[in-house]
């Protein structure tokens, strides 16, 4: 087996971080107007700059910057998009967890104007990462994928008077998708994610059916989604790596949806025209490893064995059982390791300690190496 020197890597993780303490409190300082906005970033900085060097002291070879500037891995983003805006309607995201059931409320968006892109959204961020990083780590950037906009309201979030014709939001959409693409990739960047829960969720028979009663088609959403992500980085230039990665909600150690790959596998791993897939397959809520069949040669295949849900640290030997199970149906040689999500999703982050959180990256990386070299 060989090692990879091009993303994605043999041992990778999603993207967010545990954010530290001392971060977290400056943010509510900044809140209450203790400290100012120039301030926050300073800490900001010290903080990234910290988490930069624990991910390659672990013996990862990429790195993000923890999503520490970050309330939200998706809306921080979509609502920076020009033509759409956080409203006063408040909608409830249902998770669920081993101790019982959990509420995540949020403000609902509006699409009330022509969706566009405005500015190249989080380029300062990720301008700063791949200047603190070591020559031999690549910097990595996480975004939500367009469908994500979508999947958030549906076709009622979309104003009838901007977007009489839906075909027209989309061509928008993914424009505007295309010009972030172009505008990150002139900063450097080489390696892209575009973080995708809805893909996820469509195997979940309610979450269909949650689709289906607010008037969208829930038995193909997801060849939808497919036609649009493709549409997005359809131009990419040579050198930058795309990969997408799919959960089924991360909250608090809590998840949203249950099922398999097989609703969406044939589709999303014969058509979508990323590098490589992130997949969440930490517990029995992920299913089987037999979608995996539909992956075509030259596509990188990231499983996600290692929860990041709790800190219970995982076996190296399950690690290689569970490895080994997949390439029954994917070859190794199309295999990577990582955490099944982030560790913190949103700034909140899941249930365990920053020690745990390390101990999961080194044992990504010792397992990976003792695999493929």
């Amino acid at each position: 087996m060989t090692l990879r020197d091009t993303p994605p890597f043999r041992a990778d993780h999603v993207g967010s971080l545990l954010r530290p303490a001392l971060l977290l409190k400056a943010r509510e300082q900044k809140a209450t107007g203790e400290i100012s906005a120039d301030e926050l970033r300073a800490i900001e900085d010290d903080a990234i700059r910290d988490v930069i060097r624990m991910q390659r002291d672990v013996g990862l070879r990429s790195a993000t910057d923890g999503e520490f500037r970050r309330t939200s891995w998706h809306m921080d983003f979509i609502y920076r998009l020009g033509g759409i805006r956080p409203t006063d309607e408040k909608i409830q995201v249902h998770f669920r967890n081993e101790q019982g059931e959990l509420d995540f409320e949020s403000a609902a968006l509006a699409i009330d104007a022509p969706v566009r892109l405005t500015e190249t959204i989080f380029g300062d961020d990720f301008a700063f990462l791949a200047d603190e990083v070591a020559d031999d780590v690549t910097a990595k950037l996480t975004i939500p994928s367009p469908s994500m906009v979508h999947y958030r309201g549906g076709r009622a979030a979309i104003d009838p008077k901007v977007y009489p014709d839906e075909e027209r939001f989309w061509a928008d959409l993914s424009a505007a998708y295309a010009e972030q693409v172009r505008r990150v990739a002139g900063l450097g960047c080489r390696y892209l994610q575009l973080d995708d829960t809805s893909l996820a969720y469509l195997n979940d028979p309610a979450q269909r059916r949650l689709l289906d009663e607010r008037g969208d088609d829930a038995e193909h959403q997801h060849l939808r989604y497919i036609r649009q992500i493709n549409a997005a980085i359809a131009d990419r230039p040579a050198g930058l790596a795309v990969t997408t990665h799919m959960c089924r909600g991360n909250f608090r150690s809590s998840w949203a949806a249950e099922g398999g790959y097989d609703f969406v596998a044939e589709a999303l791993f014969s058509e979508l025209a990323v590098d490589g897939f992130f997949l969440e397959y930490d517990d029995e809520r992920s299913g089987g490893f037999a979608p995996l069949r539909f992956v075509p040669p030259g596509k990188m295949v990231v499983l996600g064995l290692v929860t990041t849900k709790k800190g219970a640290l995982e076996s190296k030997d399950t690690l290689k059982r569970r490895i080994d199970e997949a390439a029954q149906y994917v070859p190794l040689d199309q295999i990577c390791l990582s955490p099944q999500c982030g560790f913190s999703s949103t700034v909140e982050g899941n249930v365990l300690t920053y020690d745990e959180e390390v101990a999961k990256l080194r044992l990504i990386a010792e397992t990976a190496e003792d695999i493929w070299g």
